[in-house]
């Protein structure tokens, strides 16, 4: 019997892929920018293009061994590569702000729901099945992206929800889907996770026990290790999770 359904984040319940974060990339700098000015540290826009690719080769690198760090994180390592010791001279409300300017452009242009996501959600919470997301995060951290659920009326059904920056572990280690069901009191057996890259979610939950169900527009598998069903949409969940159970 199914308890509990996890959801992934970008490319799933967002249509949009993770990479479509770094869209915001000029405005997060231009917002870092401003605050350094304020604080009488300016910065020239080339030096902060730098500090920018070398805090993302020194994130990948964590990312690659399957963890994660804070978005404060993210902004000392942007300060880091911007001039040593800078985020140690900086008075507290300063790095705040800069936390602020990197962390929640994603609030001016929110990203595209799945079309079916909210009633598919409406539906699986009212069959008394408990939810969740699980998924890594990019630069916007889980807490602006709990933010993002809200306005596009997708938070409120779910239960619990698990960020990677706020966790740090990062999928696919099927130890963040084992997690986020320890919290909900459900066994990875009796869970079925919901994603659509077929190594983050595909074979991270498949490792951690659980059922998959993989969102793919074309209707066709993408990883070596199969998952349980495909749909190419979140209408079709509801349906998808009565034929697992039958």
């Amino acid at each position: 019997m199914i308890r509990a359904v996890t959801i992934d984040c970008w490319g799933t319940l967002l249509i949009d892929g993770p990479a479509a974060d770094d869209r915001y990339r000029r405005q997060r700098l231009s917002g870092v920018q401003s605050v350094l000015t304020d604080a009488a540290v300016p910065v020239e826009p080339w030096v902060l293009e730098r500090a920018y690719g070398e805090m993302a080769r020194r994130l990948a690198a964590v990312w690659q061994r399957m963890r994660d760090v804070p978005v404060q994180e993210h902004v000392g390592l942007l300060l880091d590569g911007v001039e040593d010791g800078l985020r140690q001279r900086l008075p507290a409300g300063v790095l705040a702000a800069l936390v602020e300017a990197y962390a929640k452009p994603i609030l001016t242009v929110l990203p595209v729901a799945d079309a079916g996501a909210a009633a598919a959600l409406d539906t699986l919470a009212a069959r008394g099945l408990t939810l969740g997301v699980v998924s890594n995060v990019m630069r916007t951290p889980g807490l602006v992206l709990r933010e993002v659920f809200d306005r596009l009326g997708l938070l409120a059904p779910l239960k619990v929800v698990m960020f990677s920056d706020e966790c740090g572990i990062r999928k696919p280690d099927p130890e963040i889907f084992r997690l986020t069901l320890r919290q909900v009191g459900v066994a990875p057996e009796s869970a079925v996770h919901v994603g659509d890259d077929p190594v983050l979610d595909v074979e991270g939950a498949k490792d951690a026990g659980m059922r998959v169900i993989q969102v793919v527009p074309n209707g066709r598998a993408t990883s070596p290790v199969r998952p349980d069903l495909v749909i190419t949409g979140f209408a079709e969940l509801p349906a998808a999770l009565e034929r697992l159970e039958s």
